[in-house]
């Protein structure tokens, strides 16, 4: 497979370099080649948006909705192939990856619906005769930047959004998600989807992504990656106030108390940490146990562990798979190294792997303070710190004690507990006898502190970030 960018609906060569994708379950099988494209290509991406956006708004939200109902059906159909050529691109185990693509499937319908939702409100002038409301209209030309974690999940949670408030779009996707991306663009046209009202930019992040945020004449943009990357596409977009939206890293906590209930507790800490091998923003990097229920929370997270099986993504079984490339494999290394050095190994998975791969083994440290860098930093991997505390207190401290704020769990059967963990934890998603992971898509996504900007994805609230407000008065 070859990808190149498409804009205008026509595939456009790459004038970038080119690199070779290998499978990180088997560095021995190359998935395809992928050439990139420069900012001239972006420029004629976001030129062709432009063109596209007055008859694609002039649509009625209705017909919008059938276009994007046509991309779920489209997507449904290609579900298998989808799956698994980006669980061959990023190493995502292929049945979580099914399940990522359904979600695709549900996102493109759920916003397929809301083309004819209420858009505004009629409110009362003070003057006679004059009617007075407020309508919801489109910004113009969206930019999407998406990262390689959710290669279908979340460039769809934006793209739809984006489509049914009447935007038109420009989509640059992680380097090493084209793949997929150029998939998923083969499918959205198969669907019929207009020319010029999505176009895919495959570019490096330091050409094209930084064009995008700093020069391009668009109108809002929306990004997901790290929180370094997040400040500085933040800070090109308001130099020039262009609306945005970043949603950055995480260092999410599960807290488990004294009264919780074990045979719960774990399955839901074990999928939070370690599904996706721990690439999630909301994976479980942190778990904080009252002192009362530490040694049996940790021989029963030893004892459950042993049923978590790293191997090939396209294995059936693998609960996680290898870390998505080398640069990420190198990064989650050095964590792995250091947790070895400063740290005490309470568990690491042992399983001999019968592939070349991006594998990093499961582990389970503790013996580290709060301040430490295993406590505070993102792994984005399968490394998971484990701190003991003496209450309910302390660890709502330790868990706040923290430049992120994405999402975070409590586990406990005292309902007062739990109610304060939802009011006091300065977390944008808080979540009681639940991973931390799993938002569902008709629910708010973002977090607070350095995790998020200041508005939210999925849900209705992403129809908030789309559009903007437009008051009218007609005296008659």
């Amino acid at each position: 497979m070859h990808t190149v960018s498409i804009v205008n609906g026509k595939s456009l060569g790459g004038a970038g370099d080119s690199i070779t994708v290998k499978n990180p379950s088997d560095l021995s099988e190359i998935v395809g080649e992928v050439t990139f494209s420069t900012p001239e290509t972006a420029q004629e991406a976001v030129q062709a948006a432009r063109v596209a956006f007055p008859k694609w708004r002039r649509l009625t939200g209705d017909e919008r909705g059938r276009y994007l109902y046509a991309m779920g059906e489209a997507l449904e159909r290609h579900l298998d192939e989808v799956a698994t050529l980006a669980s061959q691109e990023m190493g995502k185990p292929l049945a979580e990856m099914k399940g990522e693509v359904i979600r695709g499937v549900n996102l493109l319908k759920y916003y397929a619906a809301e083309g004819v939702r209420a858009v505004g409100h009629v409110i009362p002038s003070s003057a006679q005769n004059v009617l007075q409301y407020t309508k919801r209209v489109p910004l113009g030309v969206a930019a999407l930047i998406t990262p390689w974690n959710f290669p279908v999940a979340i460039p769809i949670w934006k793209l739809a959004p984006a489509l049914i408030c009447g935007n038109t779009v420009v989509w640059k996707p992680a380097e090493n998600a084209s793949l997929s991306a150029y998939k998923l663009m083969e499918v959205f046209m198969e669907a019929g989807l207009p020319e010029g009202v999505v176009n895919l930019v495959i570019g490096r992040g330091q050409d094209v992504g930084a064009y995008l945020s700093e020069e391009a004449p668009i109108d809002v943009l929306s990004f997901t990656g790290s929180t370094g990357t997040g400040l500085s596409v933040a800070a090109g977009c308001a130099r020039r106030n262009v609306k945005y939206q970043t949603e950055m890293g995480g260092k999410n906590a599960a807290i488990v108390l004294n009264d919780a209930d074990l045979e719960t507790t774990l399955p839901a800490i074990i999928s939070g940490a370690f599904r996706s091998a721990g690439q999630k923003c909301t994976a479980t990097s942190r778990v904080i146990v009252e002192e009362e229920i530490f040694e049996p929370f940790i021989e029963s997270f030893i004892e459950n562990m042993k049923a978590v099986k790293l191997g090939h993504a396209l294995e059936h079984g693998t609960y996680l798979g290898p870390v998505a490339s080398k640069e990420q494999f190198e990064k989650v290394q050095h964590y792995v190294q250091l947790a070895k050095s400063e740290a005490d190994v309470i568990y690491e998975n042992q399983e001999a792997i019968g592939y070349d791969g991006y594998y990093i083994h499961p582990l389970i440290i503790t013996g580290v303070s709060s301040d430490h860098r295993l406590f505070q930093e993102e792994i984005f991997g399968p490394v998971v710190t484990v701190m003991k505390v003496k209450n309910f207190d302390e660890a709502i401290h330790l868990l706040n004690q923290t430049p992120y704020g994405l999402s975070g769990s409590v586990f406990t059967n005292n309902i007062s507990h739990a109610l304060r963990f939802l009011d006091e934890a300065d977390i944008g998603m808080v979540r009681v006898n639940l991973e931390t992971a799993g938002v569902e898509y008709q629910a708010p996504f973002g977090g607070m502190k350095q995790s998020s900007s200041h508005t939210r994805e999925q849900g209705q609230a992403a129809l908030d970030f789309y559009s903007i407000v437009k008051t009218c008065a007609i005296k008659y």
